[in-house]
């Protein structure tokens, strides 16, 4: 595509899934896009291992808000099946396997889900279950609607009344694991509808009570698979946007962001090699820790980041076998016994739980493309507690002994024992022909990952909304950030979402439309539903006055909530 005259700009850095539908959205309404990442692959996190015909997701392994993905599609004038993607659905959800022999499934098809409850919660069980999944409902239709899709600039975005009326709805001052036991009375089913929490890089025991949003999604939507592998879906957007006139750089790190004199405005990128490149504006999709440290003038926001609580990291494996392993399905969850101990070594000690819970994914089961004939692809997630700095202080253990070569082993120990003794399956360790690991380490050198924190920073309420760090810089001009430590979060279709929040205050910058938009007037986007749903949970139209007074008890509980944890998030949260 040739560049016009009036044509402007735009500078990307890192790949990510963020970056690469950024990238391909601005693209869309215009811009000359260039994108320079530094790995020879796309995708960040979501990308592949390959070894001698066995296929690996490095990360993220089941597709969840399906809807948010052909959205950004649709944006593009384009559709999942127009560019090749095919998503398998995976039935079950998962099977999770406990010490006593016994498992339990989680599925999608509410006749399996009415016996599965029923077994341990009696035949009351099923209609407080039917309650538990009224609630999370709420959860993830007011948060799609008036979270994920709308920006948090400052702390007065709060006093929206759209978003405002159903703050309290989203029990955000309540942890997801205390929301739970209001509708499940065993520990065992407590724990079964509360792991997802490990999916935001946090307890259960911490986690606001809102992200049963996550449980909702799985069982009212299920869990999908892009054939292929995930990486499937983010070659597909780095088509659509190379289409549109995107370049990509790979293999070119970028030393720092290049500014104006005066350090109030990003005028381009300069590389290793000392080469420069202008750009009218510059998206940061790197880690938003590392950048703030590593490609910005050093500030007091920069070393506030630091001090902020990040998500757990994790001991990953991908495992080539010479047979298949029957007794795993395609998601399998193994859960300890100390529960609760086990979230506390990981998130108070950063170690490895004493008994640690984790994820097998058996890409293979569901996708035969991802083995040899015969044999098994297996992908083991263990979460572990993330890096420390020697520096390190505020709530963490700094006596804990990281030895993670310990770890590794303790961990692999833990789950070839661990599958053996719950699901029956023999020699799992003399089936294993090839292993490569990720560790914290591993994650932080790669991807540049703060702390070798795998989901960014954490999804506490302190860390989300207003008081996660902005999609633009506070002091610096045409500086704008996409990605999971950033609004709305973590997670792919969350950051598929955050680049649409991105895409257009960029646009905003110009006074420019997002193309998009046009799209949304002609064919139907579910605003109809949104309307109703609004309806449903709307109070009394509120007056300013009204407004302020709601915005001010709501400041007061949380400031009543957690005090301690408004030390370094002052700039920015006011602007």
């Amino acid at each position: 595509m040739s560049e016009k005259p009036s044509q402007k700009t735009a500078i990307v850095v890192g790949a990510g899934v963020g970056g690469v539908a950024t990238a391909a959205r601005l693209a869309k309404a215009g811009f000359k896009v260039t994108v320079f990442e530094k790995n020879d692959f796309t995708g960040g996190r979501c990308s592949l291992i390959h070894h001698d015909g066995y296929r690996f997701d490095q990360g993220p392994s089941l597709l969840l808000l399906p809807h948010l993905f052909r959205e950004a599609f649709y944006d593009l004038d384009t559709s999942l099946e127009a560019e090749g993607v095919e998503l398998m659905k995976c039935e079950p959800n998962y099977n999770l396997w406990f010490s006593d022999g016994k498992s339990f499934e989680l599925s999608t098809d509410v006749s399996r889900m009415k016996g599965e409850v029923e077994k341990w919660e009696g035949k009351d069980g099923f209609e407080r279950y039917l309650g538990f999944l009224q609630e999370a409902h709420r959860h993830y239709e007011i948060s799609v609607t008036h979270v994920l899709k709308k920006n948090f600039t400052s702390l007065f975005s709060m006093a929206r009344p759209s978003f405002l009326r159903h703050l309290l709805e989203l029990h955000p001052f309540e942890s997801i694991y205390s929301r739970a036991s209001k509708y499940f009375w065993t520990e065992r089913l407590r724990r079964v509808f509360t792991f997802g929490s490990m999916y935001m890089g946090m307890s259960p025991f911490d986690a606001p009570g809102t992200y049963s949003l996550l449980q909702y999604t799985e069982l009212a939507e299920g869990i999908w698979y892009p054939k292929g592998g995930f990486h499937s879906v983010i070659a597909a957007l780095v088509r659509v946007g190379e289409r549109y006139g995107v370049t990509y750089r790979l293999s070119t790190p970028v030393s720092s962001i290049q500014l104006s004199p005066n350090g109030r405005c990003a005028t381009g990128v300069t590389l290793p090699s000392g080469e420069s490149i202008s750009a009218d504006i510059v998206i940061i999709n790197a880690d938003l820790v590392y950048a703030y440290n590593n490609l910005l003038p050093p500030s007091s926001k920069a070393t506030s980041l630091q001090k902020r609580p990040a998500s757990c990291s994790s001991i990953s494996f991908y495992w080539a076998m010479n047979r298949q392993i029957p007794e795993l399905t395609t998601h399998n969850i193994f859960l300890a016994d100390d529960y609760r101990e086990s979230f506390d070594d990981i998130f108070k000690k950063q170690l490895i739980p004493t008994q640690p819970s984790f994820y097998v994914n058996v890409p293979s089961r569901i996708d035969p493309t991802a083995a040899p004939v015969g044999k098994d692809a297996i992908v083991v997630l263990v979460p572990v507690g993330h890096l420390l700095d020697e520096k390190e202080g505020s709530g963490i253990k700094i006596d804990s002994k990281q030895d993670w070569d310990f770890m590794v082993t303790k961990a692999r120990e833990t789950v070839f024992s661990t599958i053996e003794a719950r699901t029956g399956a023999r020699d799992l360790q003399g089936a294993l022909v090839k292993e490569i690991a990720n560790t914290p380490q591993s994650w932080k050198d790669v991807f540049n990952l703060d702390k070798g924190a795998i989901l960014g920073l954490s999804h506490s309420f302190f860390n989300v909304l207003c008081f996660r760090p902005s999609t633009r810089h506070a002091s610096i001009d045409k500086l704008h950030f996409v990605g999971a430590s950033t609004h709305p979060g973590t997670g792919v279709p969350i950051c598929l979402a955050g680049s649409k929040v991105t895409s257009e205050q960029v646009l905003g910058v110009f006074g420019m439309e997002a193309p998009w938009n046009a799209n949304a007037k002609t064919k139907g986007t579910g605003k109809g539903e949104v309307k109703e749903i609004d309806k449903m949970h709307a109070l009394p139209l509120l007056s300013n006055f009204h407004i302020a007074l709601l915005l001010l008890a709501c400041i007061m509980v949380m400031v009543g909530y957690r005090f301690d944890v408004l030390e370094g998030l002052g700039e920015g949260v006011w602007r």
